[in-house]
């Protein structure tokens, strides 16, 4: 796995976005189906979009940002996507830019508002800026979200930040449910196990 980590130790969602795999932010988890189904025009478009969008992503993984930003750009032009938008958002993260990203977040969501990572991002580009309280209703927002892969993730962010404030008991509580939405969720658990061994 070729990691690329966040600067915040709150953030999982995120932290497992800057990887190649394990993530419900990149192209192993999306198929063409996610650009054929949204908005109009012909499928011809939708198509090419895709194709430029995964070449977007492999430029991205090997840290050619600027390439990849391009690359969204065409994808966008020649069809927009929440995806595509996300995806743009996500690249501007990783040079540092964090209003970028969150503009293109709001484009993103704008496109699909079903789409739960960008409601996700904007909450983990907002704990990046220290504004913790305004994250909150971001995570909620993903939660609730109708197009999220594993919402899992948000749960566990909104626990961080909910432990960051104190708040021991919404911690717990947003913990135990990232676990009931996935068990396997190593993370969460540790999270779970280290907060709750801290209060005994």
């Amino acid at each position: 796995m070729r990691t690329q980590k966040r600067t915040s130790q709150y953030v999982e969602g995120f932290v497992r976005t800057r990887t190649t795999q394990g993530t419900f932010f990149n192209s192993l988890t999306m198929d063409i189906q996610d650009f054929l189904i949204q908005g109009e025009g012909r499928e011809e478009d939708k198509r090419q979009a895709w194709d430029l969008f995964q070449q977007a992503y492999e430029q991205q993984m090997k840290r050619e940002l600027e390439e990849a930003i391009n690359l969204y750009k065409k994808s966008l032009a020649t069809h927009p996507t929440a995806e595509a938008y996300t995806f743009l958002g996500w690249t501007y993260s990783w040079m540092g830019q964090i209003d970028e990203a969150i503009e293109e977040c709001h484009k993103a969501i704008a496109q699909d508002p079903d789409f739960g990572n960008p409601y996700n991002d904007i909450g983990a580009y907002l704990i990046e800026k220290g504004e913790f309280d305004e994250a909150i209703p971001w995570f909620q927002k993903a939660i609730q979200a109708r197009r999220y892969e594993n919402p899992a993730y948000p749960h566990l962010n909104l626990g961080r930040v909910y432990e960051r404030k104190g708040n021991w008991t919404e911690a717990i509580d947003s913990y135990k449910k990232a676990l009931a939405l996935d068990p396997n969720y190593a993370l969460a658990r540790k999270a779970l196990g280290r907060l709750v061994s801290s209060l005994n």
